[in-house]
C-alpha cells in the first residue's frame, strides 16, 4: 500500500449557467461544488516543506469558479464537472484524481440533496 494525499475545497457556491428546462435556461443557478484530488505525495512533508511541494488549495477553488468559462451554458451539471477534472489536470501533472460533488441548490426542498458526484482518474500516457 502506498502513501495518498488528496487536498479538498468543500461546499463552495458558484452561480453557473446550467440546466436542460426553460426555466433553468439564461440565468445561472447556485450549485454547491465540492472538490477532491489526489496528489502525487512528497517523500515527506517538514516544517519548512515549500508550498511547491503540494498543490496550492486555491487552485482547486479556482477550477470551479474562475476557471469555468463565462458565458457558456453547460446543459449538465456533468459537464461542469468534467470541465473542472481537466482543468486541474491540466494545470498540474501531479494530479492523480479527481473527485467533484455538485448539488443544485434551486430545485432542493429543505434539506435534501440533488445531484452528481464525478471520479475521474488522470488518463494513462502509452508507455506508463
Amino acid at each position: 500500500m502506498r502513501d495518498t494525499l488528496t487536498l479538498e475545497v468543500n461546499d463552495l457556491v458558484v452561480d453557473v449557467l446550467t440546466g436542460i428546462y426553460s426555466e433553468e435556461t439564461g440565468q445561472p443557478q447556485p450549485l454547491r461544488i465540492s472538490i477532491a484530488a489526489r496528489y502525487q505525495i512528497a517523500d515527506r512533508y517538514d516544517p519548512d516543506t515549500p508550498l511547491d511541494a503540494s498543490k496550492n488549495y486555491m487552485d482547486l477553488k479556482f477550477a470551479a469558479s474562475g476557471g469555468l468559462p463565462q458565458g457558456v451554458h453547460f446543459k449538465l451539471i456533468e459537464a461542469v464537472a468534467d470541465h473542472i477534472c481537466e482543468t486541474l489536470f491540466v494545470q498540474d501533472a501531479r494530479v492523480e484524481a479527481v473527485t467533484v460533488k455538485i448539488v443544485k441548490l434551486a430545485i432542493a426542498e429543505g434539506s435534501e440533496q440533488i445531484g452528481i458526484t464525478l471520479h475521474r482518474e488522470r488518463p494513462l500516457v502509452d508507455g506508463s
